[in-house]
């Protein structure tokens, strides 16, 4: 069997195989093997002889070559060096599509770079241009702020003048009003001085005309004076009623701090009222706990008195001068002198069993002790 070579040559990427290299050829011995016949066939001895039998191979070649005992092995090294040169052209092929691979990388690398580059000077172009539109920007909000404030003040001194204006205009029809009024006055005036005759201004000439003059300097001085006490009794006025409106707001904040205050008083009034309820109650409580223990301690003191009575002892005196503790103090040594009767008593019993205390006594000794 005949096989591929496999050969490089330079500036190729890829091996080339030959077909005649004598390691790929493969020798296989027509050996003769036993047939397992299912039939009988009498006379087929001779015939046997002759037969070569050929197998049939379900298997791969790779697994008959590796399992088989009848395999060379030579042929098993065969079958390596082929595996070996597939790896190989694989390998080289691989090889050559890692250095595409890698000239393709580089290119695209170098294709990155200068996108980078290009975009670094986009973005340095785009900063500047942000950082002039900012200043503009700045620019043009300083240039609107000192436009706006200049337009305020115009606003303002234009708010003013037209409320002058307006002022100005009303005295102008008041004057006008004050104009038509006097008109009469006047036209009979300059009547009157084209009527006059020229020396009537003169010193030493009594006319009756310099009689009026002079009353109406007067009447004009006492108007003056008139509207100037009116003035002043008006400023008066405006002062006295300011501060009338002043007292008035002090008035009003005392009231109502005066009223707080009085609040405030009346809670703690309220307070005492319930404190004193209740100091009453407990009081009350008291009172009537008092005078419980009161006449506990009074039927205390009368069975102490009693119980003094029964345990009288003459070296203590008279019953009615002895005190409380002194009647405690005979009373205990009543009872510790019945207590130690008893126990002598007991002990002579003990000691003279024929000698017997009366029950009577004993009884008695017993309710003394118990007392």
């Amino acid at each position: 069997m005949l096989g591929p070579r496999v050969t490089m040559t330079e500036g190729q990427g890829l091996p080339v195989i030959q077909s005649d290299d004598p390691r790929y050829l493969l020798h296989l011995e027509n050996k003769k093997r036993n047939v397992f016949v299912t039939q009988l066939g009498e006379g087929r001895e001779d015939e046997a002889e002759e037969i070569t039998c050929i197998p049939v191979i379900r298997e791969p070649a790779s697994t008959i070559l590796d399992t088989s005992k009848n395999t060379l092995q030579k042929t098993l090294v065969l079958k390596k060096e082929v595996e070996f040169d597939d790896v190989s052209v694989q390998f080289l092929a691989k090889r050559q599509e890692f250095r595409e691979r890698m000239e393709m990388a580089e290119l695209r690398k170098s294709a990155l770079a200068t996108k980078q580059q290009d975009n670094s000077d986009k973005v340095h172009k785009f900063e500047q241009f942000v950082k002039d539109n900012n200043a503009k920007r700045r620019n043009a909000m300083q240039k609107y702020q000192v436009e706006v404030k200049q337009n305020e003040i115009k606003k303002r001194e234009l708010e003013e003048l037209t409320e002058e204006l307006e002022v100005l205009k009303v005295r102008k029809k008041k004057l006008q009003k004050k104009i038509s009024k006097y008109k009469t006055y006047e036209d009979y005036l300059i009547k009157l001085l084209y009527n006059l005759p020229e020396n009537y201004l003169e010193p030493g000439i009594d006319a009756p005309l310099k009689a009026i003059i002079t009353r109406h300097e007067t009447l004009a001085s006492t108007n003056q004076s008139l509207i100037d006490n009116l003035i002043a009794l008006v400023d008066k006025q405006e002062s006295s009623q300011r501060a009338l409106a002043t007292l008035q707001r002090e008035h009003d904040t005392a009231k109502l701090m005066m009223n707080s205050e009085l609040s405030q008083l009346y809670k703690n009034y309220d307070k005492i009222q319930d404190k004193n309820k209740q100091l009453e109650m407990n009081s009350n409580l008291s009172k009537g706990h008092f005078r419980y223990q009161s006449v506990g301690l009074a039927q205390l003191f009368l069975a102490v008195t009693n119980l003094a009575e029964q345990c009288y002892m003459h070296h203590y005196g008279p019953l009615e001068e002895v005190t409380l503790m002194s009647k405690l103090d005979m009373i205990k040594e009543y009872i510790l002198e019945k207590m130690q009767v008893l126990q002598i008593s007991r002990k002579l019993t003990e000691r003279h069993p024929s000698v017997s205390v009366p029950k009577s006594q004993t009884q008695k000794s017993r309710a003394a002790s118990i007392k």
